[in-house]
């Protein structure tokens, strides 16, 4: 190669990688999850198996649990050593099933149940990231 074009290419290359870090850079930015908003009732882990629907077979077949098992699940239950150790979540309305809060929401959710003046009844509102069957929470509050 002549003398007289390596300055060229190397100005090229130099400018051809300048070029791919400001298109790598403008890239759109990652998004994260997206913010959801869930009913149901709060309920710990340790009670929520309750909740679930389930067959129950003899002495006559019958369906047993569900959102009226949780919603009936009373204060002092939440508040119980190994209830509280377990973790809190909500059972869904409208998939009936049980999304376990992340630490920050836990906290939220012994607060609020603390704060409470309610023994049972215990339907909420919960915003935040749903990933798989775990909800990061933002706000928690009671439904009227």
């Amino acid at each position: 190669m002549p003398r007289q074009l390596r300055p060229t290419v190397s100005a090229c290359s130099a400018l051809a990688l300048l070029a791919g870090f400001a298109i790598g850079s403008s890239a759109a930015p990652v998004t994260s999850a997206k913010v959801e908003k869930v009913e149901g009732v709060l309920i710990d882990q340790h009670c929520s198996a309750r909740a679930e629907t389930r067959m129950v077979p003899d002495p006559t077949p019958h369906l047993e649990g569900g959102i009226l098992s949780a919603y009936i699940h009373p204060k002092s239950c939440l508040l119980l050593p190994e209830c509280r150790r377990s973790g809190y979540g909500v059972f869904t309305n409208d998939t009936n099933e049980f999304l376990l809060f992340d630490p920050t929401g836990n906290q939220k959710a012994l607060a609020l149940i603390e704060a409470s003046k309610k023994d049972d009844d215990m339907r909420v509102e919960v915003t935040g990231e749903i990933e798989g069957n775990k909800i990061k929470v933002a706000s928690l509050k009671f439904l009227p």
